[in-house]
């Protein structure tokens, strides 16, 4: 006789075992009718899932922030079905949820086209229609492996022949098909209304390289068409503020085959590197941190004290000299370790806070690069923090604080905080994971943020603090973190003396900013359309001569401009100030200024801004001093 313990408090009573789709009947038939699944104590199941004991139930709707996974892993089994009736030869192999839908491979023979894929998802609309009912039945592993061999699904067949021997396997039938599956999933076929099919790629089996290659069809699917329609949009508004193809419209920077996940930066792209890094630079100096430079490869056995070499070897690039190896730095905190090491230290000194643009190499996977998103060899705004456990949290709460003007300046206002736990490969015992863990929510306590908790992605060494901001078309980026590590100083034998006169290690935190400068560079390029604030535009006015009579006066604006700190350049071509207006607008410079015969007896300037509006003609030095206040205003930079 099970008491169910619903969200706002109530108990109802069965005489009984009940399915969560009875219990749902029982509340009321609207709410059975926008049933998708039930939670039972935090277990997602299926509505078909009979409950026999006393527990605590949600029924899942598409309001609810499951019911997304949900209705994506129902429609991968969807796209499936279809594949299935429409490629009977085609074998199915695995079809996971992904950020923002999901994907299914196959092996088939004859690759996918554009035309299949509307072919595709056509039937896929159709078999949502048909309102098939979704089952579950268990079946044990040898039956299973039996039951998909006799179908024809050797990779099924193999996957379900990797469980241990023993136990029993859950499957899914919709109609004609059946799929091996955790679950849960939606009721009915009906359920699966709003979904599209995005694109084909490829992708080896396992991941092996070794392996066969098969087609990968990814998709999207939402609860509401509206939403679907919101996400579409944002992809045509990532794709024109693609990074990769603004740099080439502005002429910023190349990357090329010779030198894989490395980027060769022009003269304009670099001046907007050196913007960013200065600026944090002068953040560095005004918050406590003296700047260090330390070496690029350091030996094997360095890395083997610090845990790189067992837990991140294979991330890293390697290489030998006179029977020593060496490896290129994929992290710069061994390297701070050593600073601190040197001389002995007083707990008079902590904290102590060293920074460094260090340039770290990590051997990512080829398959995975992508513009100045994920590259292989970077430069981080890299910080550690030597204190006691009592200087934990003011930290933490202090570099919050500071992380959030920073972001403020670049233009983010919007930032999300996550708590990354301990992961299974690790390094230190439990006591220590736990104080750490604990140290950074209490921080983000103390700061006023709201937190989720990311539990296993921490870092081998300790647990850490993500911050995320939200760009101009609302994509999350993961950029700033800051570590709480109480094993790598012990490894090292870092050590300070204590007010008792006693040698004690201290914590060390790992933090960063802005994180990889290629990446966060990538950021704001996409972010802003390639319009960048002022004080950040590697080219900020144009001054354009009419004609040659103004070429002289137009070059001396520019170089009383440059005097005055901009950057600023005179285009005194021969040609039609429509061409010029119009290919300037096109590099996206702030401002434009016009100098005709009139301005050049005058002795103003005629303004243009970005955005095409004509601010008429103004005294130079007044032009100068909206500048200077346009960028104090926008960055404290």
């Amino acid at each position: 006789m099970p008491d169910i313990r619903l969200p706002d408090g109530s108990v109802r009573q069965y005489p009984g075992p009940v399915t969560v789709a009875e219990v749902a009947q029982s509340i009321g038939a609207g709410l059975a009718k926008a049933a998708l699944a039930g939670k039972v104590n935090d277990t997602l199941v299926d509505l078909s899932y009979r409950i026999d004991s006393d527990v605590a139930l949600s029924i899942i709707t598409e309001r609810d922030s499951e019911a997304l996974e949900l209705l994506r892993h129902s429609t991968a089994h969807l796209l499936a079905h279809a594949v299935k009736e429409l490629f009977p030869q085609a074998q199915v192999t695995i079809g996971p949820v992904i950020e923002h839908g999901f994907y299914y491979d196959f092996s088939c023979a004859r690759p996918f086209t554009p035309e299949d894929l509307q072919a595709i998802e056509k039937r896929m609309g159709e078999i949502a229609k048909r309102d098939l009912p979704v089952a579950r039945s268990v079946l044990p592993r040898d039956e299973a492996v039996k039951f998909f061999q006799a179908q024809g699904e050797a990779y099924k067949a193999e996957i379900i022949a990797s469980i241990p021997a023993g136990e029993d396997v859950s499957l899914y039938t919709q109609g004609t098909f059946t799929d091996l599956c955790r679950g849960p999933h939606v009721p009915t076929t009906a359920k699966l209304k709003v979904f599209k099919l995005m694109k084909v790629a490829g992708a080896y089996w396992r991941g092996d390289a070794k392996n066969e290659m098969l087609q990968r069809i990814y998709g999207t699917a939402w609860a509401k068409k509206e939403d679907q329609e919101a996400y579409l949009h944002m992809l045509e508004e990532a794709e024109k503020r693609d990074h990769r193809r603004l740099a080439k419209q502005l002429d910023l920077f190349h990357m090329q085959d010779a030198a894989p996940g490395l980027v060769f930066w022009h003269p304009k792209g670099w001046i907007l590197w050196q913007e960013v890094e200065q600026y944090m630079r002068r953040v560095y100096r005004e918050n406590g941190y003296q700047e260090v430079r330390c070496p690029q490869i350091l030996d094997r056995s360095l890395w083997e004290r610090s845990g790189h070499w067992e837990n991140y070897k294979d991330n890293m690039f390697t290489t030998a000299s006179e029977n020593r190896d060496y490896a290129l730095k994929p992290m710069n905190c061994p390297g701070h370790v050593q600073v601190f090491n040197q001389g002995l230290r007083s707990y008079r000194d902590l904290p102590y806070r060293l920074g460094e643009f260090g340039a770290c190499h990590r051997n990512e996977p080829s398959g995975s690069l992508h513009g100045l998103m994920r590259v292989r060899g970077f430069v981080q705004d890299d910080g550690h923090i030597f204190c006691t456990e009592d200087h934990i949290l003011p930290e933490c709460v202090a570099f919050t604080a500071l992380l959030q003007r920073v972001y403020r300046d670049f233009g983010f206002t919007e930032v999300i905080y996550k708590v990354a736990t301990r992961p299974e490969k690790r390094i230190g015992e439990d006591a220590l994971w736990d104080k750490a863990e604990s140290a950074l929510m209490a921080a983000l306590q103390a700061s006023g943020c709201a937190y989720e908790v990311s539990p296993g992605e921490g870092a081998f060494y300790g647990p850490k603090i993500e911050y995320s901001l939200k760009d101009a078309i609302g994509r999350v980026w993961q950029c700033g973190t800051i570590q709480v590590d109480f094993n790598m100083p012990a490894r090292f034998g870092a050590e300070y003396v204590a007010e008792d006169n006693s040698r004690r290690t201290p914590v060390m935190l790992h933090r960063a900013i802005v994180g990889s400068l290629e990446r966060f560079i990538g950021i704001l390029l996409e972010n802003f359309a390639g319009a960048l604030p002022l004080w950040l535009a590697p080219e900020q006015v144009v001054v354009m001569s009419i004609s040659e009579h103004q070429a002289d006066y137009a070059q001396s604006v520019a170089e009383r401009l440059q005097a005055a700190g901009f950057r600023a350049a005179a285009d005194l071509r021969n040609e039609k100030i429509s061409y010029k207006i119009r290919e300037h607008s096109l590099q996206k410079l702030p401002y434009q200024l016009v100098m005709g015969d009139k301005e050049k007896q005058a002795g103003t300037v005629a303004v243009r801004t970005r955005g095409g509006e004509d601010l008429g003609a103004m005294a130079l030095d007044d032009f100068i001093a909206r500048l200077k206040s346009e960028v104090q205003a926008s960055s404290t930079a």
